[in-house]
């Protein structure tokens, strides 16, 4: 069963997504143009993050945020049991361990009584240190923000929000996506702000966080294009995409 009409949406949009991909088209900036800065600066405003850093995809997003934050074997990394694979899948993808956390009933989003009893488990077991919480938004609704990050606070840990279901949606008028040390969000075409192919988009307000996650997406880029200072990814955003995700964000 398709839950998203997307050439409805199209037939819908058409007239300016067939002014601005032949605008990609005629400039030939495919990579990382214009548009895609324009993207980033459009996407922190309506957020309220500080900063926005664009993407290949929103798993690559997860990813880039955890290798920032060095966080690998030997970590703890607690994510729901009920989410798509890459929320879990980046965790085992930067050598750390993802520890399943039971969800809400009323929600599906993470049951924060169930986190701080398998962070005080993880604490007193000693094998493995925790680092992280991975709170996922669903269907337009945030994670029990209110709860998650006294929690967080307590025991230390970093909060990677994943915001690919929940792109749109706020706690009190505080939008989705700036509720953790970092936040991501994804364009696949069926999420509530999705592009033509693949897409993502990290946010956050601290600085350094977000150089070096635009260090990252390009290979560890440096101060110019073949300075590579850090192993990373090939993560960029395709220009054709970020003009979609411009007609829609409008």
């Amino acid at each position: 069963m398709e839950f998203i009409d997307l050439k409805a949406q199209y037939a819908a949009l058409k007239d300016k997504l067939d002014t601005v991909i032949p605008a990609v088209l005629e400039h030939g900036h495919f990579i990382m143009g214009p548009e895609v800065m324009e993207l980033e600066k459009q996407l922190a405003q309506y957020t309220g993050a500080r900063f926005c850093a664009a993407c290949a995809n929103g798993t690559d997003a997860l990813q880039l945020v955890l290798m920032a934050w060095e966080i690998g074997p030997g970590d703890a990394v607690f994510v729901p049991t009920f989410t798509f694979m890459s929320t879990a899948e980046v965790v085992s993808l930067v050598g750390a361990e993802p520890v399943f956390i039971d969800i809400l009933e009323d929600t599906f989003n993470i049951d924060p009584e169930g986190l701080e009893r398998a962070i005080e488990k993880v604490l007193a077991e000693g094998r493995l240190t925790p680092k992280a919480i991975i709170p996922v938004d669903l269907f337009g609704q945030c994670a029990d923000y209110d709860k998650i990050l006294p929690i967080a606070e307590k025991y230390g840990l970093k909060v990677l929000e994943d915001g690919a279901q929940g792109f749109g949606g706020d706690i009190r008028g505080k939008k989705c996506g700036t509720f953790g040390d970092a936040a991501t969000t994804s364009f696949f075409p069926a999420k509530p702000l999705g592009c033509y192919g693949d897409g993502g988009a990290m946010f956050t307000d601290d600085e350094e966080l977000y150089q070096m996650l635009c260090s990252l997406r390009i290979h560890g880029k440096g101060s110019m294009k073949y300075d590579n200072v850090r192993v990373g990814l090939n993560s960029r955003l395709d220009t054709l995409q970020a003009a979609i995700v411009l007609v829609k964000l409008a």
